[in-house]
């Protein structure tokens, strides 16, 4: 492993992170996450399949909405002025952390990855010019792409929005924006292209026209789809569902949502779900919830992992490291078959307390030890079939007799209602066990 000056210097006193076993007490070593471990058919690491990102990881300053910068790190230094030095240590930085964390994948918004110019021409040459540079570390480092995307909500450009904006022309400049995102996501081998609404929704409606954005976000997202199949893109297009914040109310609110605006555009079979953990919280949703609703709609593709805050009403971004909760999201993605082309991305920031450059590393090790601890369970609590056994006595009046009549379709309502007035059905509540359910669930932690 190839380290930068830059790098060696500031984790010079930081031995190899390591698997090391589940009686570790070293808090920079895995103590579940063995990526060659088979757990099942696959290895720890193709079932993971974990990404770095650039904006949380090196993007983020700390500030927050009472407070200013915080961090200091040398990625984030106001004192390079070459805008393509900073985007070149940026990047040694994100890439080498990944090797020093045996992490596969990673992720970016187009401004992370360099700043936007002074004109669109510039901003898209900009990018398309350092691509190469991200191309080279791929190859040196042997790290992949998980997903690229537009961040099309940032600049004040789009304070209305970025496809339902009121005004074409800010559509058109994030139709360039989106463009050349996917097109450098498609060269440097990216696995999926993410299509973040940020601010694709609205504060009020006294100067909203619902009808009209949906249509102008239909036929941007028709758009991006042909233009997918145009270069030959053979990723998936994925929305990532957000109910609030920073509009008040997104359209992308959450998988059933984006499900229904798919459905109404012909686009479910085109674009899939990006889930992320500390969305689905805002939405009222467990991460479990989402991830079984896109399954069972068909559109499962992709998830941030990160964790909300139950007490606080915003998005806190917080690193995973709850055992049950990553049990239930590992339980539910084996039951989905798994991580195809998608991965588990570390949406998450450190607490702005956390302002060692050492805190990245504990706060990732840490994340990928829950998700490898919950994979653990959650394969051995299939494997057992204790949940599917007991859902499967639950249903089974569906699966033959008068239940199957009904969803096949041989009875009408009045056939329906006859038999239960001439036959003198009168069902009685049958338990559901949920507390001896939740028991055994812990029993495999």
């Amino acid at each position: 492993m190839t380290f930068s000056k830059h790098f060696k210097d500031l984790f010079k006193d930081v031995p190899e992170i390591s698997y090391k076993g589940v009686d570790s007490k070293d808090p920079l070593s895995f103590r579940y996450y063995n990526p060659d471990q088979k757990v099942g058919d696959k290895t720890m690491a193709e079932h993971m399949r974990f990404a770095i990102c650039y904006w949380h990881t090196l993007n983020w300053s700390g500030n927050d909405m009472f407070g200013s910068e915080i961090f200091s790190h040398p990625w984030l230094s106001n004192d390079i002025s070459d805008i393509f030095e900073k985007a070149e240590l940026k990047a040694d930085h994100i890439f080498q952390m990944a090797q020093m964390m045996k992490i596969p994948f990673y992720a970016w918004h187009d401004r992370d990855v360099i700043a936007e110019g002074d004109t669109p021409k510039e901003s898209v040459e900009r990018l398309v010019k350092f691509s190469d540079y991200l191309l080279k570390k791929q190859e040196e480092t042997g790290v992949k792409l998980l997903w690229g995307t537009a961040n099309a909500f940032s600049n004040k450009r789009y304070s209305a929005g970025a496809g339902s904006n009121p005004n074409p022309e800010v559509f058109a400049f994030a139709a360039s924006q989106v463009r050349t995102a996917m097109e450098v996501t498609h060269k440097l081998g990216g696995d999926n292209y993410v299509l973040w609404g940020g601010r694709e929704g609205y504060d009020t409606l006294l100067n909203t026209n619902i009808a009209q954005e949906q249509d102008q976000l239909g036929k941007f997202m028709s758009l991006v789809v042909e233009h997918k199949h145009k270069i030959g893109f053979k990723g998936d297009i994925l929305i990532e569902p957000k109910p609030k914040e920073p509009t008040k109310h997104q359209y992308d609110f959450d998988v059933a949502t984006v499900y229904g605006f798919l459905k109404k555009y012909g686009l479910e079979k085109e674009i899939k779900v990006n889930i992320e953990t500390n969305h689905a919280i805002l939405a009222g949703h467990t991460m479990e919830h989402e991830i079984a609703m896109a399954d069972a709609l068909d559109i499962f593709g992709s998830i941030d992992i990160n964790a909300g805050d139950y007490l606080l009403g915003w998005d806190t971004d917080q690193f995973p490291t709850d055992d049950l909760d990553m049990t239930k999201m590992m339980y539910y993605i084996l039951k989905a078959g798994g991580l195809k082309k998608g991965g588990l991305n570390f949406d998450a920031k450190l607490r702005r307390q956390s302002c060692d450059v050492k805190d990245y590393l504990y706060a990732h090790v840490a994340g990928m030890d829950a998700g490898a601890h919950g994979l653990l369970s959650a394969h051995a609590l299939l494997k057992d079939k204790v949940l599917d056994n007991f859902i499967s006595e639950r249903y089974k009046g569906w699966q033959s007799g008068f239940g199957k009549d009904i969803l096949g379709g041989k009875l009408s309502l009045a056939d329906i209602a006859d038999k239960v007035e001439n036959e003198n059905i009168n069902p009685q509540p049958v338990s559901g066990r949920q507390e001896m359910l939740e028991g055994m669930l812990n029993r495999y932690l």
